[in-house]
């Protein structure tokens, strides 16, 4: 029953994958339409993200008290209703109010379901959980592409992707019993394998009782690599179709499809890193991952073909793919069982301040200069993310060798 369980979190990642592309997707079109400026995108995401970030901080007492299984229906419920609120709006003003809900719903669903299978399920299926959100995040454009390209209606869009939603909703309320067996199910296994594991955590006697996590050293670089990581996922899901219209010229619905070949490529690589994680470890995937992420950067930074840039989205994809996974699975081994509770938290807030902040502040930049500097801001942000990464490898290198 776990294992089939398992169908269910994966829908409904992919439930949470699908809105968070859309904007991007669908933006050259509609602020044309509503007459706004091109970077008001930055401010809908923005405030979305910012229910996101309100939303997790206060999941863990909501689903203490009320279970993952009702948070996740409520989440999802207020999602679709968003949703189909956006394909109504008659203004930005209307966008910017629904786009609360929006964030509510996501960050919830994000911070429950991350808990869940942490909790329940092994290692390798928190790659394949994130997997799905890529699922999600690539039929996003994909979706919106073929009605903005058929009948010129991102609103048409929108209403489509709300019914999925909805019809995702219905799973949830009859699948509702179950969140609470699979989990009394589980909990024994569980119970066990902690209980021969009660060192795993890769952390000294002193880091395990530790009441503030945020002394300990090689966090505030943790987190600054969380920042920028979704600095990263979120500028160029957002601005990237934007990108391809004013600097390569491309057509809207053509852009809309090469983003979804960005989200594509996370989707394909943490497909791929589920595997990968049985053989190699966690540090040398997030390693590779950023290499991937400046190759792809260098490529759409070159004046070459608009073909290339193709290539160089999907490099980014799939150098982001291993990162976000692996970085949580990692908390534990470095930072101490005990610590990980407080510290995912903490972790999940800074990674949505950075796709609240960060992207909204590209497009004012972009505003300022030029669509064109994307590539460089990409690069910016992943030089900074690697460096924050090695010197936390540094650090557990020097504390695990007894130094």
């Amino acid at each position: 029953m776990a294992t089939w369980f398992l169908i269910i979190i994966y829908l409904a990642f992919i439930s949470l994958g699908i809105p968070d592309s859309l904007l991007g997707a669908a933006w050259p079109v509609m602020h044309t339409e509503f007459g706004v400026s091109f970077e008001s995108a930055g401010l809908l995401s923005m405030i979305t993200a910012g229910g996101t970030i309100l939303s997790s901080l206060a999941s863990g007492s909501v689903i203490q008290k009320y279970g993952t299984g009702r948070v996740t229906l409520i989440s999802c419920c207020l999602t679709a209703c968003a949703l189909l609120g956006f394909s109504l709006s008659p203004s930005l003003l209307w966008l910017a109010v629904l786009a609360v809900p929006l964030g509510i719903g996501a960050g919830a669903v994000d911070a429950g379901l991350n808990h869940f299978v942490a909790t329940h399920y092994k290692a390798h299926h928190m790659n394949w959980l994130h997997c799905f959100w890529g699922v999600g995040a690539t039929l996003g454009p994909i979706i919106m592409s073929t009605y903005i390209a058929d009948q010129q209606s991102w609103r048409d869009g929108y209403s489509a992707v709300a019914i999925i939603q909805f019809s995702f909703v219905i799973v949830l309320l009859v699948t509702l019993p179950l969140w609470g067996r699979v989990a009394s199910l589980q909990q024994s296994t569980r119970s066990s394998t902690s209980a021969g594991n009660t060192d795993a955590g890769g952390g000294s006697k002193e880091e395990i009782s530790t009441k503030n996590p945020l002394r300990m050293r090689g966090v505030k670089a943790t987190l600054a690599v969380f920042l920028f990581y979704c600095g990263i996922e979120s500028t160029v899901g957002l601005w990237g179709a934007s990108y391809l219209v004013g600097d390569k010229q491309v057509s809207a619905e053509t852009a809309a499809v090469w983003v979804a070949c960005y989200f594509g490529g996370i989707t394909a690589g943490r497909f791929m890193t589920g595997f990968a994680t049985m053989k190699v470890s966690n540090r040398v995937l997030i390693r590779a991952g950023q290499i991937i992420i400046i190759a792809g950067g260098l490529l759409l930074s070159l004046p070459l073909p608009a073909a290339v840039s193709l290539i160089g989205f999907i490099f980014i994809g799939l150098g982001l793919a291993p990162i976000f996974p692996g970085l949580l699975h990692e908390t534990p081994a470095r930072f101490g069982q005990a610590n990980s509770a407080k510290l995912m938290g903490y972790q999940m807030a800074v990674a949505y301040t950075g796709s609240t902040f960060l992207p909204p502040v590209f497009g004012v930049f972009a505003s300022q200069t030029s669509i064109g500097m994307l590539p460089i801001v990409v690069l910016i942000f992943v030089m900074v993310m690697l460096l924050c990464s090695e010197r936390v490898n540094r650090l557990i290198e020097h504390r695990t060798s007894g130094g």
